[in-house]
């Protein structure tokens, strides 16, 4: 008599699972046939260990014999291996693979591979992730979380986490949280997609942007359905003064009022210029959501990252009812993480919930529970102070080494972030970034990063700098090759 499925004559469970479905005639040339073609196509990698004969057999509910004839037949014809004590595995061979065209990056986001020395701005230092701190929070997060933290949850995110950051960002952010209005995102791009639909749904057409950003976050709002107008810049930060007048620039002559129902900004540590929004800009931007009923969406970019000045409050304390916040543990902690937040007003808090819908899908509940109590520890803060400490000094080494190796180049916005503004000589951003390039060495220009249809100025030749990216072995290399490019 054939086995049960997948359970031994005393009832316990067999081996490791393997889906497979013979075809054609006879059971053991269509067994064959299905485990040749799974390995010529790469379902089954090279070195993948599969069932014993006993356990597929039991499986598929045939003899073992038969198992055991086709994994010879295998065997002999070279896709398998058999070896005492290391059961039957796929033999190393190549892979057939079906190549797939590789989407157009972003702008702002260049393609990273094949660089020697990476200093484009965005990311941290990855390999200082406190794997220690995390795993022990991990263990002690796991071990006190309820059995229903378990199951399908508040699409809000779990109220451990959301009730830890309340009392963190009132603290060191300066924001007014209340768990209930806070959402739990899977990073920024997610909590952009929620509220891009939540105005389309309101109605909503028109979106002010800053005139240097992210064209990924742009191009989110425009798959919305939403029109984005930049904002022009100057030494104050954004002109959100001109937010009142509602008269747009939409291309080099032309001009045209639009009804702009939001505004999406980076008012601590301004992308990727550096510069603060100045107080009165602050308050210009206030006013004029109070005036229209329109929202204000923060982005808090590098806002725990302050080194020469007195930390830069969140605009979100300046009125809680007309400003989304935005934050995330992708420079603090590290962005495969995927946890990011939004801190609602009362007024768009319900429909935010439920554009995300009935479930909190999108973040992972152990890495929510495991940040709460990174937090509540106190090992978030300890982190976040030393990586302060080390970006510092990174900046400081970065400004002493370009004023004695390129004192033509000047630096900016290196109050606070990880990356650094290089005012280059007229004409020279793009030469300087090709000669990057032959050198391996990656790099962003300003240029890359300006809005489409934002009006024509003078040109302003820079590059953007992350010095946060590299591991800190490779710092000194990175920082060497950037001065050999530079004019």
């Amino acid at each position: 008599m054939v086995e049960s499925w997948a359970t031994s004559p005393s009832g316990q469970a067999l081996g490791i699972d393997l889906h497979v479905e013979p075809t054609g005639p006879g059971l053991r040339k269509g067994l064959t046939d299905a485990l040749r073609t799974a390995v010529r196509g790469g379902r089954l990698a090279p070195g993948s260990r599969l069932p014993s004969s006993r356990t597929l057999a039991a499986d598929l509910g045939i003899a073992r014999n038969t198992v055991a004839d086709a994994y010879a037949d295998l065997v002999a014809e070279g896709w398998l291996t058999a070896r005492q004590g290391s059961g039957t595995r796929v033999a190393e061979r190549p892979v057939e693979t079906h190549r797939v065209g590789t989407p157009t990056p972003a702008r702002g986001r260049r393609p990273r591979s094949g660089l020697l020395h990476d200093l484009h701005p965005g990311t941290p230092d990855l390999s200082s992730f406190p794997r220690a701190e995390w795993l022990k929070a991990t263990r002690r997060a796991l071990a006190a979380a309820p059995n229903e933290a378990l199951g399908y949850g508040d699409p809000r995110g779990r109220i451990e986490l959301r009730t830890a950051l309340a009392g963190y960002l009132a603290r060191a952010r300066g924001v007014h949280a209340d768990p209930d209005r806070i959402m739990i995102c899977s990073g920024f791009v997610h909590g952009l997609m929620l509220l891009g639909d939540v105005l389309r749904a309101r109605g909503v057409q028109d979106v002010a942007v800053e005139t240097y950003g992210l064209d990924v976050h742009w191009n989110i709002l425009t798959r919305s359905g939403l029109h984005t107008h930049p904002l022009p810049l100057d030494q104050l930060g954004t002109r959100t003064d001109e937010l009142a007048t509602g008269e747009w620039a939409t291309g080099e002559l032309a001009t045209g009022e639009t009804d702009v129902g939001a505004a999406l900004l980076t008012p601590a540590h301004q992308f990727p210029t550096g510069v603060p929004l100045h107080p009165d800009r602050r308050t210009a931007a206030v006013d004029w959501a109070r005036r229209t009923g329109g929202l204000i969406l923060e982005d808090d970019y590098d806002g725990e990252f302050r080194y020469d000045r007195q930390p830069v409050g969140a605009l979100q304390g300046l009125d809680p009812d007309r400003v989304v916040y935005f934050g995330t543990a992708s420079k603090s902690l590290a962005p495969g993480l995927r946890l990011g937040w939004l801190v609602l007003p009362q007024s768009v808090a319900a429909e935010v919930t439920e554009a995300k819908g009935i479930s909190d899908w999108s973040c992972g509940v152990l890495d929510q529970l495991t940040l709460a109590e990174f937090i509540g520890s106190g090992a978030y803060d300890r982190h976040v102070r030393g990586a302060r400490l080390r970006y510092r000094r990174r900046r400081d080494q970065l400004v002493t080494a370009l004023a004695e190796r390129a004192p033509d180049v000047r630096v900016t916005g290196i109050a606070a972030g990880l990356h650094a503004v290089l005012q280059l000589p007229p004409g020279t951003e793009q030469s300087v970034v090709r000669a990057a390039a032959w050198q391996r060495l990656g790099v962003s220009g300003l240029s890359s990063f300006r809005h489409d249809t934002a009006p024509a100025e003078p040109a302003q030749d820079a590059l953007v700098v992350g010095y946060g990216t590299p591991p800190d072995h490779a710092w000194s290399g990175a920082l060497e090759a950037l001065c050999r490019v530079l004019p």
